[in-house]
Formats: C-alpha cells, sequence, structure tokens
C-alpha cells in the first residue's frame, strides 16, 4: 500500500467551493487515502460485475447496485483528497464536490449521477405515489455508472489531497 502523498502541484479549480463547504461543515477533512481511493473504484466495479448477475430478475435491485457503484466512485474521488460528506443530502454533495473541482467543461457524464440518486431514493424507499427503477432505466443507468467510475479512476491519478 502507498499513501505517500504524491508531489502533484495544489488543485485550484473550484477550491473556493470546497472550502466553503467545508466551513458550512458539509464536508469534513480526513486523512487522504490513494489506497482507499482505489479499493472504492475496484469495489465499484465489482458492483458493476455482480449487475449483470440479477438484472433479468431483479432490475430495481440491480439499478440500486448501479447507483452504489457510481456512489463509490464518486467518494472514491474525495477520499483521495482526504474529504468526505457530512449530513444530510451526503450523496448529493458527493457530485457537488466532484462537479465544482471539474466543470468547466461541463460534466454530462457524472452529472447522470443526479437523477441516480433520486430514482435510487424513490426505488430504496418505495412510495405509491413514485415509481421505481424499471429494467429501462438500468439499461440507461450502466453505461452512465460505468463512465462516472472509469472518469474517478483517472481523476484519482492526477488531483492531490487537498
Amino acid at each position: 500500500m502507498n499513501d505517500t502523498p504524491v508531489s502533484l502541484p495544489r488543485w485550484e479549480q473550484g477550491r473556493a467551493s470546497i472550502e466553503a463547504m467545508i466551513a458550512d461543515a458539509r464536508l469534513t477533512q480526513v486523512q487522504a487515502s490513494s489506497d482507499l481511493a482505489l479499493q472504492y473504484i475496484a469495489t465499484a466495479r465489482t458492483r458493476l460485475e455482480g449487475v449483470a448477475l440479477i438484472r433479468q430478475h431483479d432490475p430495481a435491485g440491480a439499478f440500486v447496485l448501479t447507483y452504489d457503484a457510481a456512489r463509490l466512485a464518486l467518494a472514491a474521488v474525495l477520499i483521495n483528497q482526504g474529504l468526505r460528506p457530512r449530513g444530510e443530502g451526503a450523496h448529493a454533495i458527493l457530485l457537488e464536490t466532484v462537479l465544482a473541482q471539474t466543470e468547466p467543461p461541463r460534466q454530462r457524464e457524472f452529472r447522470e449521477f443526479t437523477w441516480m440518486r433520486k430514482l435510487r431514493n424513490d426505488t430504496q424507499y418505495p412510495d405509491a405515489d413514485r415509481l421505481t427503477a424499471t429494467e429501462d432505466d438500468l439499461a440507461q443507468a450502466i453505461p452512465a455508472a460505468s463512465t462516472i467510475v472509469e472518469r474517478a479512476a483517472i481523476l484519482i491519478g492526477h488531483m492531490p489531497a487537498f
């Protein structure tokens, strides 16, 4: 394992937004760990492999697993930097933090997490007035989550500890 800090220049894009989220207690600083970040990415990839095993029998469950892969990938970017979301809406904070540091250019693929997060909540906590994930949703989510995982894996190699 190698958590020795790599000599990368300080990441400036979105720094003011991240500092504000820390000040507002929406993010907390923790030990930065590239090893843990890579473990998150490996787990995310394993979750996506698992989706193939259950998608025909349980599309809603497969959707939740797909969402979890995307969530883990975003969390990997943060833990690599020594950041962790706090409190209500922690999953949304993951995306907000990554976007603050990567846009511009527009990150359409990362933004797919927004609809996935909302549908995952409706699927995980069903209500008669809300739809849950279907096979069509899963078919759209799998490539989105796969792209999020692979983009996050690339970012980990370029973003130093905050």
